[in-house]
């Protein structure tokens, strides 16, 4: 009953769009066990290797980037299934370019200083909006950048 609540008193987008990301979470953790890689490349965006990139968004494409990591952040907390940083960030990609918000999706390594084992990252921003795993750049040395930039109407 809390959280029935609880979720009622949350803005309307998150109402609206948490059930269908929920589901777009499942579906991104299926079809990165199922597909391969190489076959998923090229549905993230358009890949420029290690360079970094950031394209600035309008205040509406800023305000709504927000609200999409935010019901990211919330839908992931109730899977039953691993909804760790790639299903997020494939989940962000879906989102951002149903929006048609232009974003980077990052992938990054790191060694763990007590195992020496590699640690990898996912992460998706939107002009400066962190919209799924956090700010990956401070401890991730980037591996992968995969870029989507939607022209305007007028262009």
């Amino acid at each position: 009953m809390r959280r029935t609540v609880s979720l009622l008193k949350k803005p309307s987008f998150t109402r609206v769009w948490l059930f269908p990301t929920w589901i777009m979470l499942g579906i991104s953790r299926l079809v990165i066990l199922t597909v391969t890689f190489r076959r998923l490349a090229p549905y993230l965006g358009h890949s420029v290797g290690l360079q970094s990139y950031t394209q600035l968004l309008t205040t509406e494409q800023e305000r709504r980037a927000i609200q999409i990591a935010q019901v990211i952040r919330l839908a992931s907390r109730y899977t039953p299934w691993v909804a760790n940083c790639f299903p997020q960030a494939v989940t962000a990609r879906l989102m951002l370019g149903l929006f048609r918000i232009p974003y980077a999706l990052y992938f990054g390594l790191t060694r763990d200083r007590e195992s020496g084992e590699f640690k990898a990252h996912a992460w998706v921003v939107a002009g400066r909006v962190p919209v799924s795993g956090g700010h990956g750049f401070a401890e991730y040395t980037v591996v992968g950048c995969y870029l989507k930039h939607i022209q305007s109407e007028t262009n």
